[in-house]
């Protein structure tokens, strides 16, 4: 498959299950393996990831939307691996996807238009905006296959509280999306026509502020959740510096 270079708007490029799309600052992700539930296959994993290193060592773009074809978001993920080793180094690269989306400097917007299960549940808590519509279903059914949801309990606890996110994995009960937003795992509710609006005034908002503020914001917004309150609080004093002068510096120039 064929990714284009990043320029200030470009066609889409599809192939191998997702088309890969840059426009004005934004980066999108489009689900396209709709004849097998959306399910991410390892070649999909390949490419996103790649995606997201690139932002990482060099953000050209401001916003992340993962979007999906057809009727359901996404069913989960590809279990091709059938030895030790290779269902090892299958866990791993999920992992790695996960990590590198949550620490993207790109602000992150999920566009949930159909169900979502499994990994493509644990894939929009993860998004900084997960925007869901009305009428779909949410769940982690894995424990009724008899398999222990293990890569998403090692952030859930992290969005919701652990009496609520103990039963979804537990049970595999799907929910719907005001149950979701109840418990703090997504971040709206939207009728589903009204989807694709929602997000995009949300795009909107973002590429108003200033870009490095922005990347600044997530990144101390994470570092807090991981760290203890002595090291926020020093974190704050060196981000507030930095900060400070950055925006006295940019009103000098104005001034000029």
């Amino acid at each position: 498959m064929t990714i284009r270079k990043s320029s200030p708007s470009s066609a889409p490029t599809g192939g191998a299950g997702i088309v890969i799309e840059r426009s004005s600052g934004i980066l999108s992700f489009t689900l396209d393996n709709s004849g097998h539930g959306n399910e991410v296959t390892g070649a999909m994993f390949d490419v996103m990831l790649s995606e997201l290193r690139k932002e990482a060592l060099e953000p050209l773009a401001r916003v992340l939307r993962f979007r999906a074809r057809g009727n359901v978001f996404c069913t989960g993920r590809e279990r091709a691996a059938s030895t030790g080793p290779a269902i090892r180094r299958e866990a791993a690269r999920i992992l790695k996807f996960k990590a590198a989306l949550r620490s993207t400097p790109l602000i992150s917007i999920a566009e949930v238009q159909g169900n979502a299960f499994g990994f493509g549940f644990g894939l929009a808590i993860l998004c900084d905006f997960p925007l869901v519509a009305e009428h779909v279903s949410l769940g982690f059914p894995e424990m009724r296959h008899g398999l222990a949801p293990a890569a998403i309990m090692a952030y859930l606890g992290e969005y919701t509280l652990p009496r609520f996110a103990f039963p979804l994995v537990l049970f595999g009960e799907p929910i719907g999306p005001h149950r979701a937003l109840q418990i703090g795992l997504i971040s709206q509710v939207v009728p589903a026509e009204r989807l694709s609006a929602e997000a995009d005034a949300l795009t909107t908002r973002i590429l108003q502020l200033d870009p490095a503020a922005v990347r600044r914001c997530k990144s101390l917004f994470l570092a807090a959740q991981q760290s203890s309150f002595d090291k926020n609080c020093r974190l704050a004093v060196d981000a507030l510096t930095k900060g400070t002068l950055a925006l006295l510096a940019r009103k000098e120039v104005k001034t000029l």
